[in-house]
């Protein structure tokens, strides 16, 4: 693909991309890094997105992961100093720390998940976009963001239930 054919079928996309990224990132100028890096991305990928079925689709995809990149370096592992301030009057020391387990434990219990359902729990419960929004990112229609909701969410409940039974089995022994 050269610059002429670059320029009629893949900048026009640039609009869609940076919406979709002002979605994802809720910062425009994070979203703006994150079209730019995918269009040198896909400049560089040129001579073979011609194999592709749609550009579109690949554009949309690399933008949906770069965006997801950035939230997972933003996203702190550690409870920030402030946060543990306001909640000492609220609690111990040692509540604090479970809290942070547990929250630690979510967060695995749905890095453990299936792609699909695992993208759609934090759309839905993390990040609080609507059914209807979900389906149009992800593509799938209405009735299976909710079936896989529902799967992910009981599939989350019976871990987390498993394993909250196995720590107090430890504990007695």
């Amino acid at each position: 693909m050269e610059l002429k054919q670059f320029k009629i079928t893949v900048l026009p996309l640039r609009d869609k991309l940076l919406n979709y990224a002002r979605r994802l990132t809720e910062d425009s100028s994070d979203a703006e890094d994150a079209v730019q890096e995918v269009m040198l991305k896909l400049w560089n990928l040129r001579q073979k997105l011609d194999e592709y079925r749609s550009i579109e689709a690949v554009a949309m995809t690399m933008t949906h992961h770069l965006c997801m990149d950035m939230w997972r370096a933003r996203r702190p592992d550690t409870v920030p100093i402030e946060q543990v301030q306001a909640a000492a009057s609220a609690g111990t020391p040692e509540r604090l720390l479970e809290e942070r387990d547990e929250f630690k434990l979510m967060q695995e219990i749905i890095d453990s998940l299936p792609t699909l359902q695992r993208t759609i729990i934090r759309m839905k419960d993390i990040e609080e976009y609507e059914t209807e929004e979900i389906a149009e990112i992800t593509g799938c229609n209405a009735e299976a963001i909710r079936s896989n909701l529902s799967r992910a969410r009981k599939k989350v409940r019976e871990i987390y239930l498993l394993t909250i039974q196995e720590r107090k089995k430890r504990n007695e022994a």
